[in-house]
């Protein structure tokens, strides 16, 4: 199931360009510190970011992403060069 997410997030585009950005935490996302980030809050940290890739990593639907789907959101991330 992680590598079809994982490749779903590839394929729906999530550019390096994107994620050059992306060198924050959780923590540091997690504006209203509940534990999660919601799309709003990821958009801030990754402009680019769709919202189809968002509910790509979001497993569990519930709109917003754990830590877990956190960390496989940003596994799917290109290297910034």
């Amino acid at each position: 199931m992680k590598k079809i997410a994982l490749s779903t997030l590839i394929v729906l585009g999530l550019s390096s360009a994107a994620f050059a950005q992306a060198a924050t935490d959780l923590v540091s996302v997690d504006t209203d510190v509940n534990g999660a980030v919601s799309f709003e809050e990821a958009v801030v940290a990754w402009p680019d970011l769709t919202a189809e890739a968002f509910a790509s990593a979001d497993t569990d639907a519930n709109g917003e992403l754990s830590a877990d789907e956190y960390a496989l959101l940003i596994s799917a991330a290109p290297a910034a060069q």
